[in-house]
């Protein structure tokens, strides 16, 4: 006999008092019933109506949005940007709070998923408990840094450039986003139509004049003249063969970083906070302390970024070995190394490529995975080549979490942790950890 279908609760309101927040930019509370919410907009200890916005009776959990705030939180500010709220855009998570509150609530989050899934406090990894906010991005209660030096817009029916809305394919247009980067906002993306296009994402790289845009047609739409306000490249997206191809201009970026220019070809892969990079190799740099004559592994090594400061460390005497799957990516990395015989990039993925690599111990490793983290069988692996130090630089806590975990079952533990706020405005957030042996003395 077939079950009858659960109801939809979507639309249905509560009355409640929020909880703490939860990884993934919502918080949590629960109705008189007991029956979990996910809610966003809105902060902990707050009073609110959430209306549902997912979920059906019976379900471990329902999605809502706060649409109406009865006691707020002090760190609530009116949200700066017109196209942020219930219903609205999706691309920003904490309009709402003040740039330090945001900053408290990811260090919150990160606090409960290294306690939750690796069983470690703040002071087991190292960790004073701050998000450190990025040089220029300590802005006052109603302000927002303009960060996001690669934004993807879509594009709805009639050809207008918006952003999605959260968890959703429908579009919000937008006449401008407050957390673009001054050189994607030059383009004027949303001042012109797109016709044919689904997709428009625009990249304005650091340290150069470099910008570039990248289309992506409708099923069998055709590209338009692209006339922006600044000079730009201009690429596609295959209907195909889903691969990036020239239309006019340079196929690639040039990012400004750690002292040399980097070529990033085809949008792939770069921090998109203008500071990142810089940041994230002195934490790296500082966390693994390079000798002359090191053995290091950078791993998702994308176009080469902490080989390059690696080499640059390792000396004439040292070797660097960086793994990346990114068949462009690779090309990339080995024309911006190309000067540093002591560097070798290898294609493919890291589980596959490593093994047969027949090393079997270094000195230093540096990792920079995809969100899902490496996984146990390669942090395994990393752990019986034996290095002296590991830097785990994470953009999700969760993954980062799990992998520490797998990490202590292979012996390592973490001396020192820094986290970065270089999403401002997002629930997201970066990790510098460095493990050591954990038989090693503090």
């Amino acid at each position: 006999m077939q079950a009858e279908p659960k109801k939809s609760l979507v639309g249905e309101e509560y009355e409640v008092e929020v909880g703490p927040v939860a990884h993934g930019g919502h918080c949590i509370a629960r109705t008189d019933e007991g029956q979990v919410l996910f809610v966003r907009h809105a902060l902990p200890g707050e009073r609110v109506i959430a209306r549902v916005t997912d979920g059906e009776e019976g379900a471990r959990f329902l999605r809502t949005d706060a649409v109406s705030i009865l006691e707020p939180s002090k760190d609530r500010v009116e949200a700066p940007c017109p196209f942020s709220g219930p219903g609205r855009c999706g691309g920003c998570d904490w309009q709402h709070a003040a740039p330090g509150a945001q900053r408290r609530l990811k260090s919150a989050v990160i606090a409960e998923q290294l306690q939750r899934l690796a069983g470690l406090s703040p002071e087991d990894a190292g960790w004073d408990g701050t998000v450190e906010p990025a040089p220029g991005d300590k802005v006052a209660k109603g302000e927002v840094p303009a960060w996001r030096t690669r934004v993807q817009y879509a594009v709805d029916a009639d050809g207008h450039a918006g952003l999605r809305k959260h968890r959703s394919h429908d579009i919000e247009p937008v006449t401008h986003c407050m957390i673009a980067a001054p050189g994607v906002t030059e383009l004027g993306i949303e001042k012109r139509e797109w016709p044919q296009i689904a997709t428009v994402e625009a990249i304005a790289a650091t340290g150069s004049h470099d910008r570039q845009v990248i289309l992506t047609p409708r099923p069998g739409g055709r590209l338009p003249i692209v006339e922006l306000d600044k000079p730009v490249s201009v690429m596609r997206v295959g209907e195909k063969d889903g691969g990036v191809h020239r239309v006019h201009g340079r196929p690639f970026v040039r990012e400004r970083a750690a002292d040399r220019t980097w070529r990033v070809g085809n949008g792939g892969f770069w921090q998109v906070h203008p500071k990142a990079a810089d940041l994230l190799v002195d934490a790296v740099m500082r966390g693994l302390m390079p000798k002359k004559g090191d053995m290091a592994l950078d791993l998702y090594c994308g176009v080469g970024l902490f080989a390059g400061a690696l080499a640059e460390r390792v000396g004439d005497k040292g070797a660097v070995l960086g793994i990346e799957s990114g068949k462009r990516a690779v090309e990339d990395a080995r024309h911006n190394l190309q000067d540093l015989d002591r560097v070798r990039i290898e294609h493919g993925k890291v589980d596959q490529i490593l093994p047969r690599t027949g090393i079997t111990d270094v000195d230093l490793i540096v990792l920079d995975p995809p969100r899902a983290g490496a996984g146990k069988a390669t942090v395994t692996h990393l752990a019986s080549l034996t290095p002296r130090r590991i830097a785990y630089v994470a953009c999700d806590p969760a993954a980062l979490a799990r992998d520490l975990k797998y990490f202590a079952e292979a012996g390592y533990a973490p001396r020192r942790m820094r986290a970065f706020d270089l999403f401002p405005m997002t629930h997201h957030v970066e990790c510098v950890v460095v493990l050591e042996r954990a038989d090693k003395g503090r």
